[in-house]
This record gives C-alpha cells, sequence and structure tokens, in this order.
C-alpha cells in the first residue's frame, strides 16, 4: 500500500485526471442506471392452473388437483406444494428453495404437468403454468371512467392497451373489469317441443355452417380462376339466416325461433371510480426498464390519445410507484447535502476550512464511484441500493478525517503539504484499511442470505462493500493527493498549538480545556482498571435487563404511515353478484365525498374473483389518501371509516392499510392441517375460541367455507336409458340452462383481444330458474321427455375453496393485532394456548406468515452476526498479532449493542428484526474503527520505548480529536433520518416524520445510538483494558520471578514531569 501511495503522490496530475474521470463517470452513471422501486429478483415460485368450468370443488380436487399434485411432488428442489381447488378451477402454487435455476424447474414443471394430462379429463382447459417475477406486478393503474356505453368503454380501453403495449419499457398491460365479448342465441324452451327439435340439430348446424372452405383453383386453359366459397359466419344476421330444420318445401330458421345479438359475458365483477363504472389498466414494466421514464412514457402517450375521446371520460392514475422512486431519490439527494453540510460544519470548526472541502469530497466522490461501479455491473437503482447509501453516509468520511486530522499535525510541525499529506497516508494506511475491511466483513454474510428476503437485501452488503471500498482508495489516494497540492498549515491560536505539540511529546500537564478535563478522567480509570471493568459491565447488564423488563419488545418490520387504504367488505351468505354489488355500492357511497380521501376505487368481487383475498370478502373499496403532511393520521382515518359503515346489516368491514417489505399477507397466520374438512372446520372453531380468550386478534378470517346449497342432480342411468336418455344429454339441457352451450366462434372486423367471439346457445334470462330446471323436458328418440322421469333433486351443503399443502387438507386463520401490541407476543400466547388445547383427532397446526419469516430472518441474522464476528477476528489478530488486543476491540461490539437498547429505552421503540437487526451487524463494523486506530497508536507509541501509563495516556491526547470527529460525523450524517427530519435544499422546505424517513429511523437510531455509547466507552475502557492487560502480564512475570516493575507507577500529568528519556516522537 505504501508503494502505492508514493506511485500516487509521483504521478499526482495523473490521480488528479483519475479522481475527474470517476465523478464524471459517476454523475453520467446517476443519470442512466435504470431506476426501479423492487428490485427485480427472482421469485422462487410458480404457478399451474387448469380450468373445467361448471365442476365442484371436491370433482376439481380429485380430478385436477390430485393427477397434478402426484407429478409435481417429485419435482427436485421443491420447498413447499400449496393446491386450491374450487369451483371450475384448479391451481398448485410450487414453491422451491431458494437459489433454484428458473429455467431448469420451468422446464421440469412444464414436463410434469403434461405427464399428469392423460390423467385428467379430456373437457379440461389446456394447464397453463406461469413464472412468476416481479415483472408481473403493476408499476401503474390507469382508469377509465365515465357516464357512456360499456362497449364505447371497452373499445376505447382496448385501443389504448394496444398503443401502450409497443412502448419498449412496458411488458404487457391487463385489463380489470373488462368482460368478454359474446354472441348470444337465445333460444325459447318452448320451440323445442313445438318443433320436436333435439339438442345436436341445433348445435351441430351452427358448427357446420361456420367453416372456411379451401376451395382452391380452377385451371381452364385461358387463365386461372380462384374459387372462393363463403361459409363463415360474419355479423349476427349470419346466425338467424341459418336454416335449422326443414319439412317439405318449408324451411325453419333461426330468425324464426331465436334472437341472436351480441353482448358481453355474465358479469362477474364491477369496478367503479368515484361511483362512475370503470375499467383499469395495469402497467407492466419490462425486467430493467427505468420505471420514472416507462411511466412519463405512458402518460404521454395517455394524453395524446385522450384529445380523441369523448370528453366525459375521465383519466385517474393509481398506485404509481415511480412517485415513490422519485422521493427516494430526493430523499437520497437531501441526505447527502444534509450529511456533507453537517460534516463539514464540524470539520470546519475542528480542522480548519481547506480540510473541510478535502473530507467533505470524500463523500460524493465515494458515492458518485460507487454507483458508476453498481451501473457498469449491470445493476439497477432500486429502494435497497438507496436505503444502502444513505445508510454508508457517516461511514464515508471516517478514513478521510484520520488522514486529514494526522496531516494536519505534520503541517503544524512544520512539514510541507506534501509530505504532510505523503507521511499521514502511509502511517494510517494499515489502520484504515484494517478496520475499512472489519467493516466490510460485517457485511460479506448478508451476501449469503438465501430466500426471498435475502434475494431483497443481497443488494444491500453488495453497494455498501462498493461504496466503503471506493472510500478506502478517497482517504487513502485521492484526498492526501489533492491534499498535497492545496492544503496548507491552519492558523491555530498559540494555546491550541501548544496542546497539540504536549500532546506529541511534551508535558501533558499543560494540556487544558476539554482534553485536559478527558485525559484526567482516563488517568482515573487507567489507574483503576478492574473498578472501570466492572462500571462498564453494571452499565451493560444493565441495557439488556432493563430492556428485558421495560423495552416494547421486537417487531418484524417497520411500521409506516400509508399512502392507500384498503377496505375489505366481508359477508358470510350465498350472494349473487348482484346482490354483492348492492352491499358493496352502500359501503361506498358512505365513503364517497370523505375529506382526506382522493379517489375511491370500489370493486365488487365473485366468488372466483375472491381467491386471492378469501372467500368470504365480496368486494374491496381502495382508498388514495391526501398527502401525509396534509392529513391525521392514518390510524383516526380508518376508525372513522369503521365508525361510518359500523350500521350496515350482515356484513364485516376490515380497514387495512398497505403492507411495507415483504411481509406475507396478515402477521397472525395460523395453519391447521388434516384429514377431512368437517375435522379441520372444528379445529378452526377450536382456535377462534382461544384467539377470543387471549384477545388482542382484530380482524379474524378463516377459510372455512361460505354457507350455501348445492343442487345435485342424481340420474337413474337405468331409467334413463328406458327413455333414450344419458347423462351427455341432461349435461346439454343444464349447460343451456346455466352458462349456454359453445357452438362455434367467429371474428368480427372490430373485435377486441385475440379477434375471436365465442358463438352461445342458452335460453332467455327469465327461464333460467331452478323451478324451469325441475320442469325441464329434454328431446330423446322416444319425443320430450320430463328430467324428473329420471333425475331426482338432493340439497346438499356448499363446499368452498378446498385447499391442501403438501398434499394434506388446510384451513387457516389470519388476523391483524390490535394497536399497541406486538405480533410476537401474540403469536407466542396463541402456541401456547394451542398445544394445551384439544384439537380434534388427526389435526395438527403450523404457523406461516409473519411469524415464519421472522424466524428465518432471525435465525440468519444471528449467525451473519457470528460469521462476520470470526471473520473481523481473523481481521484483527493478523493486524495487531495480539488475541488479547483482538479480544479487546471486539468489547466495543457488545458494548456498542448496550446502547442500542439504551436508544430503544429512551425513543419507546419496539427493536425491528430487520432493521434493527441489520443496524446492529452495521454498528459492529462502525465501532470497532475507533479502537483499532486507538490501539494502533498505542502499540506505536509502546514500540517507540514510552512506559504503558504515558503511552495511554498519550494516545488519549492524540486520538481524542479523530476518534471524536469520526464519530461525531457518523452520528450526524444519520441524524436527518433518525428525527425523521427531511430537507430539501431545492424547494428550500423542511418537513418531519415523512413516510420515506419512518423507513430508516428505526436503523439510523440503532447506529447513532448504539455508536455514541460504544465511543464514550471507547475512549475510556479501551486504555484501561489495556493497561489491565499489562498489569496481568507484570503480574505474572513477578509470580515466576522475574523483575517487572507495576505499569501503573507514575503520573505523566503531574505538573512540572520530567520528561522520561526514552521518549521518542511518535514515528510518521
Amino acid at each position: 500500500m505504501r508503494a502505492l501511495i508514493d506511485a500516487a503522490f509521483d504521478r499526482s496530475r495523473t490521480v488528479l485526471l483519475f479522481l475527474i474521470l470517476v465523478l464524471i463517470a459517476g454523475v453520467a452513471g446517476y443519470q442512466a442506471i435504470p431506476k426501479e422501486s423492487s428490485p427485480d429478483i427472482p421469485i422462487p415460485v410458480m404457478y399451474v392452473s387448469a380450468v373445467l368450468e361448471g365442476i365442484s370443488p371436491e370433482d376439481s380436487e380429485r380430478l385436477l388437483v390430485r393427477p397434478l399434485e402426484t407429478e409435481l411432488s417429485s419435482l427436485s428442489g421443491l420447498d413447499e406444494m400449496e393446491a386450491h381447488a374450487s369451483e371450475g378451477f384448479a391451481s398448485v402454487q410450487l414453491k422451491f428453495e431458494a437459489g433454484f435455476d428458473a429455467d431448469e424447474a420451468l422446464t421440469d414443471v412444464k414436463d410434469a404437468v403434461d405427464r399428469a394430462k392423460p390423467n385428467m379429463p379430456a373437457e379440461v382447459d389446456e394447464p397453463v403454468v406461469t413464472e412468476v417475477n416481479t415483472s408481473l406486478f403493476p408499476i401503474l393503474t390507469v382508469v377509465l371512467s365515465g357516464p357512456i356505453p360499456e362497449r364505447s368503454l371497452v373499445n376505447i380501453a382496448g385501443d389504448l392497451k394496444d398503443d401502450l403495449e409497443a412502448l419498449s419499457g412496458v411488458l404487457e398491460i391487463d385489463i380489470g373489469g373488462e368482460r368478454e365479448e359474446l354472441m348470444e342465441v337465445l333460444i325459447d324452451p318452448t320451440v323445442f317441443e313445438t318443433y320436436n327439435l333435439s339438442f345436436d340439430e341445433l348445435v351441430s348446424q351452427i358448427s357446420r355452417n361456420n367453416r372456411l372452405i379451401a376451395a382452391g383453383a380452377l385451371d381452364t386453359g385461358a387463365g386461372r380462376i380462384v374459387l372462393k366459397v363463403p361459409g363463415l359466419i360474419e355479423d349476427a344476421q349470419d346466425v338467424l339466416d341459418l336454416p335449422i330444420k326443414v319439412d317439405g318445401s318449408t324451411v325453419l330458421t333461426f330468425k324464426d325461433v331465436a334472437i341472436a345479438r351480441r353482448t358481453f359475458e355474465d358479469p362477474e365483477g364491477f369496478a367503479r371510480i368515484d361511483g362512475e363504472p370503470s375499467l383499469a389498466l395495469e402497467v407492466k414494466k419490462r425486467s430493467g426498464a427505468n420505471i420514472i421514464e416507462t411511466v412519463d412514457a405512458v402518460r404521454e402517450v395517455v394524453a395524446r390519445q385522450k384529445e380523441a375521446w369523448p370528453e366525459t371520460v375521465s383519466v385517474r392514475y393509481l398506485q404509481d410507484e415511480s412517485e415513490q422512486v422519485k422521493t427516494m431519490l430526493g430523499d437520497l439527494e437531501n441526505n447527502v447535502i444534509s450529511a456533507i453540510v453537517l460534516v463539514m460544519i464540524v470539520i470546519v470548526a475542528a480542522l480548519g476550512f481547506r480540510t473541510s472541502v478535502l473530507v467533505g469530497l470524500s463523500i460524493p466522490g465515494s458515492f458518485l464511484a460507487g454507483i458508476a461501479i453498481l451501473w457498469l455491473a449491470g445493476y439497477t437503482m432500486n429502494i435497497i441500493v438507496l436505503f444502502s447509501l444513505i445508510l454508508v453516509v457517516g461511514m464515508l468520511v471516517d478514513g478521510a478525517i484520520v488522514t486529514t486530522e494526522l496531516a494536519d499535525r505534520r503541517l503544524l510541525e512544520g512539514a510541507s503539504p506534501r509530505d504532510a499529506y505523503r507521511q499521514a497516508a502511509k502511517r494510517m494506511a494499515w489502520p484504515i484499511i484494517a478496520s475499512t475491511v472489519t467493516t466490510l466483513a460485517v457485511f460479506l454474510p448478508l451476501l449469503f442470505w438465501s430466500g426471498i428476503v435475502g434475494e431483497f437485501m443481497k443488494f444491500l452488503p453488495i453497494t455498501v462493500m462498493i461504496t466503503l471500498a471506493a472510500s478506502l482508495f478517497m482517504a487513502l489516494v485521492f484526498i492526501p493527493v489533492l491534499g498535497g497540492m492545496i492544503g496548507k498549515a491552519q492558523p491555530m491560536p498559540a494555546r491550541q498549538r501548544a496542546a497539540i505539540e504536549a500532546a506529541e511529546t511534551g508535558d501533558m500537564s499543560q494540556i487544558g480545556g476539554w482534553t485536559g478535563t478527558y485525559l484526567r478522567v482516563l488517568r482515573s480509570a487507567v489507574k483503576a482498571p478492574f473498578a472501570t471493568l466492572v462500571i462498564a459491565t453494571v452499565l451493560l447488564v444493565g441495557a439488556f435487563y432493563g430492556y428485558s423488563q421495560h423495552g416494547k419488545g421486537v417487531e418484524f418490520f417497520p411500521s409506516i404511515e400509508p399512502e392507500f387504504a384498503q377496505v375489505q367488505i366481508r359477508a358470510r351468505d350465498n350472494f349473487s353478484i348482484f346482490e354483492r354489488d348492492a352491499l358493496v355500492r352502500r359501503v361506498e357511497n358512505r365513503l364517497l365525498g370523505m375529506e382526506e380521501v382522493q379517489t375511491v376505487y370500489a370493486r365488487t368481487l365473485s366468488e372466483g374473483g375472491a381467491r386471492q383475498v378469501g372467500a368470504d370478502v365480496i368486494g374491496t373499496v381502495q382508498l388514495e389518501l391526501d398527502e401525509w403532511d396534509q392529513r391525521r393520521k392514518a390510524t383516526a382515518i380508518f376508525d372513522d371509516i369503521r365508525a361510518r359503515v359500523a350500521d350496515i346489516p350482515g356484513i364485516t368491514v376490515q380497514v387495512q392499510q398497505e403492507q411495507n417489505g415483504p411481509a406475507s399477507g396478515k402477521p397472525v397466520n395460523l395453519k391447521l392441517l388434516g384429514p377431512s374438512l368437517d375435522t379441520l372446520a372444528d379445529g378452526i372453531a377450536t382456535a377462534r375460541g382461544l384467539m377470543e380468550e387471549i384477545g388482542g386478534f382484530t380482524n379474524v378470517t378463516d377459510t372455512r367455507p361460505l354457507p350455501g346449497v348445492e343442487w345435485q342432480l342424481q340420474v337413474n342411468r337405468e331409467e334413463a336409458a328406458r327413455y333414450g336418455a344419458d347423462v351427455s344429454l341432461l349435461g346439454q339441457a343444464v349447460r343451456l340452462l346455466t352458462a349456454g352451450i359453445e357452438v362455434s366462434n367467429y371474428r368480427p372486423e372490430d373485435a377486441g383481444g385475440d379477434g375471436e367471439v365465442p358463438i352461445r346457445v342458452r335460453f332467455p334470462a327469465g327461464d333460467r330458474t331452478l323451478e324451469r330446471l325441475q320442469d325441464l323436458r329434454i328431446p330423446t328418440a322416444q319425443g320430450l321427455v320430463p328430467i324428473r322421469n329420471f333425475v331426482s333433486f338432493k340439497p346438499a351443503p356448499k363446499v368452498g375453496t378446498i385447499i391442501r399443502i403438501d398434499q394434506r387438507r388446510v384451513m387457516a386463520v389470519e388476523a391483524d393485532v390490535a394497536e399497541g401490541l406486538l405480533v410476537n407476543d401474540q403469536i407466542v400466547a396463541l402456541r401456547q394456548a394451542l398445544e394445551q388445547a384439544s384439537l380434534p383427532p388427526g389435526v395438527d397446526f403450523r404457523f406461516g406468515g409473519e411469524a415464519e419469516d421472522q424466524a428465518e430472518a432471525m435465525s440468519f441474522l444471528a449467525g451473519a452476526f457470528g460469521a462476520a464476528i470470526f471473520l473481523m477476528f481473523l481481521v484483527l489478530v493478523t493486524q495487531f498479532n495480539s488475541i488479547y488486543q483482538a479480544i479487546l476491540v471486539m468489547s466495543a461490539i457488545v458494548f456498542s449493542t448496550a446502547g442500542v437498547f439504551y436508544g430503544l429505552l429512551l425513543t419507546g421503540r419496539p427493536f425491528g428484526v430487520v432493521m434493527g437487526g441489520i443496524g446492529v451487524i452495521a454498528l459492529a463494523g462502525i465501532v470497532v474503527n475507533n479502537n483499532i486506530v486507538l490501539i494502533d497508536t498505542y502499540n506505536d507509541l509502546r514500540r517507540s520505548g514510552q512506559p504503558p501509563l504515558e503511552a495511554l495516556l498519550r494516545t488519549g491526547a492524540q486520538r481524542l480529536r479523530p476518534v471524536f470527529l469520526t464519530s461525531i460525523t457518523t452520528v450526524l450524517g444519520l441524524m436527518p433520518m433518525v428525527i425523521g427530519v427531511n430537507i430539501d435544499f431545492i424547494h428550500r422546505t423542511m418537513a418531519f416524520g415523512a413516510p420515506s424517513t419512518q423507513w430508516w429511523t428505526e436503523l439510523s437510531s440503532a447506529i447513532a445510538g448504539g455508536l455514541t455509547f460504544a465511543t464514550v466507552l471507547t475512549l475510556v475502557l479501551t486504555p484501561a483494558m489495556l493497561m489491565l492487560g499489562e498489569c496481568l502480564v507484570a503480574w505474572f512475570r513477578r509470580k515466576r520471578g522475574e523483575d517487572a516493575p507495576s505499569p501503573l507507577i507514575g503520573d505523566p500529568l503531574a505538573k512540572h514531569a520530567p520528561a522520561p528519556t526514552s521518549v521518542a516522537p511518535a514515528s510518521a
């Protein structure tokens, strides 16, 4: 390293040009690096879905789920398999172990599905395999609404979708609330009786007369004639003109007995924004595309298209993730500027303006170098990277402060700027390298964090390590070379100059002021090292005991003031989609016009549409709240919402804020596994009873089936055969009464999507009733036969969605936790109650969701902490070649955690597993740095021949200023986040408690509190422990009969103490 420093000073112009190049590359990288909200990570989840319209959940489980499970369960690397069987639909979600090969897994899943297909019914739609990744989550929702016909709105949305999908940054657009088009052929049931028609005649007439005839061409010798047979249906009139039956010369056509019309499929849900019917276009971006540029391009296209739309069509933008990224980038810039200003103020006060410019330059220099490397390595600028950059703000100046402070001392001694900075860089090279490497060693294990949380968080160690490595070169190469060019001795009061000279080689009793006070405290501590250790240990134990008794406990992720809220409307009843919509409208009308709410986006969900949020959810109302500084706290608004809708009968309303961080649904997630649905339902009832007894659980929901009736049509096959009927014929008749029979399809000119519109034959709406089903007559060879002759109708309880995990049936209970209670405490209480309760035989339980994530995160962070400490210990033993001194440096980590808990006790905050855990790990790397610098100086003075007591006091006198400066700059760099202040230098505004600062408050408080406590202890306890070591060595030597005077003899602070003859100046 010393050779590199010499080479840099010999080629100073090259170094300066290289610095300029790095800064330019960093600015270019900052402009060009793709910006996104969440990092684009491989999610180890795949999803297989199969559709067979009209089948019951039990049949779906038996015919669709089980064949898929049998083949998929043998896949290698499979962690968990969760299957859902519901009406007409089956899905299997596959969760793989972290670090899986996505392409190989996708191929294996597709092969397994192909093997399962022969064991599934022939009528099932082709099973779809979906790979889940972050690109599938929308970055912006464009909502179109207005009092115009539905077809017009659908056409506008279709055209807009085509234009938006042509943008380079857009992957795809999904339209929410859109209904598929179809041609409906309505036939009265009496027609079959009147004209003695059979179902097969009806179906075959349309399909046989809707054919593309490849007629070919005729070569006549006089030319070639192309023949065309127009046999395709092009509109509703073509269907009406088709013949059904011929009797002599009379031809019966569809227009005589049916109505054909273009319409939409029966509604499965409704969407409204501020009370107006709406369609939502969900924009998904390509992987690696810049989120800000993509959203801007989308808004531009919508604005251009809007000019051609009717004036009544309005456009709203919801859930714009680019706003979050812009806020984060703004916060980062403001935090960096704040940190530079605060650091510069401190350095100007302590070392003068020129030195402060040099130190201040290391922050943007390291940042820009780090961003340039991230950009060149192909990473994106996401929330985690931004957060990492904010985290390291205070750490970047440590090395530069230590170097420039020593150079400042050399300048006062009369050295030239070039020599002073060269000597300072060489002298401090190893301490700075050791302290940087120990910090890097702390973050290194975080690279191996597995699971989705780990994939998210790996950007943290990568960014921190790159930026800190850049700061090392800034401190040892760029800043010293620049200092050699522009540095000069700062004018200093004679008293201060005398104190610095006294600390180096002079009479320490002459040192006054703060340093003199500190030296007297240090002398007392060093003279009684054992007592100092006892006091420090008492403080340490006090912190842990105090927090265990009076602390706020543990939380998984910090709670952040939300920008959105979702109102879930739940009802445990068997409602039609129109009855559901009427209830949702009642809630929506109460919330429309509410103050502090910008938009009200209501959606009514069918049973199929509610799969993701819970079977009993009939609708959701999403509220976009006003800006956080223009409204009350979200919790107060939520209470207001609950009060407004409390008196609506038949429903329960749950208000939930948007989830931040890698959360998995509600925080309390209890899964019961068992053999049958009845025993599981009993187990759920027991668990809910226990939750009521314990108390503190809110918004409790479970996955028991909703009450409802299922009509089973039981066919007497023997009797049916007598009439010439069978199950297939009965099935056709029943489908005419429900969804209709799809007989063919056609392609009109103005059709959206893939352009194909199905033709479906069914009974009119008035004839689609339960009474008509019982009176239904079906045409057979023996004429029309009432189905009640061979079919019995039997009501049975309706079965909801059947959930299976790893081939076992499961029911789940989810809940939120009341305000002021901690999730961890509630789960512990519930677990104990369940272990003592008598659950039905064969039923066992396990916790998922946040409890599972928290346990995984805690076990990993504990392991990472252990690995980090071992790596640091290795570096320190290499640096000092002394196990005792290495252990001594590491002791600062233990005492820093005490500082974290004192800080939490003072602020009244719980300890956060993710943010607080990372804070403690980061803190471990920071606090050892001061110890390294102190012990390195002490070792250097001892080598020069000074006795232990004097060497310790001189170390304290020389290192007080740099240790204090590095600590105070780190704490000040984090201070805007600790107090939650955001100073916008560009718009000249200051905000307290912004949601964006709430992310970092916990982490920055942990570092600032721990570092403050550890710094005070470092300056007193470390010298005392060094003295304790010297005393023990002297004691052992005396035990062996050697002459070893006590290192405590003498007092270098006594007035006119003669300077010992062995003193030599500290090596440069």
